[in-house]
């Protein structure tokens, strides 16, 4: 009875984590970061929004620069001073 007990326990915990996990999968949308525009084309420092929205599209970014219609903005020598400012590192895909 305590093996079922500790498997039952153990099958609870790993669903758990597995939601866990689920909950933090990002959703890759270029248009999250439509408030970084204004950092990225011109001398302005990025919001706490602009760089929040990076933080959370980070593991998009290389899904970005493949892409021919977002890779010229993703790329850009604005783009990257963005990145910079917002302590995200420049995808090296």
């Amino acid at each position: 009875m305590k093996k079922v007990s500790f498997f039952i326990i153990m099958a609870v915990v790993v669903m758990f984590l597995a939601e866990a996990k689920v909950s933090e999968a990002v959703t890759c949308n270029p248009g999250e970061l439509s408030s970084c525009l204004g950092a990225i084309t011109s001398s302005s420092p990025p919001s706490t929004t602009c760089c929040s929205k990076l933080k959370e599209q980070k593991p998009c970014l290389c899904g970005y620069l493949k892409n021919p219609a977002l890779k010229q903005f993703v790329s850009s020598p604005g783009a990257r001073k963005v990145a910079s400012a917002c302590g995200v590192p420049y995808p090296s895909c």
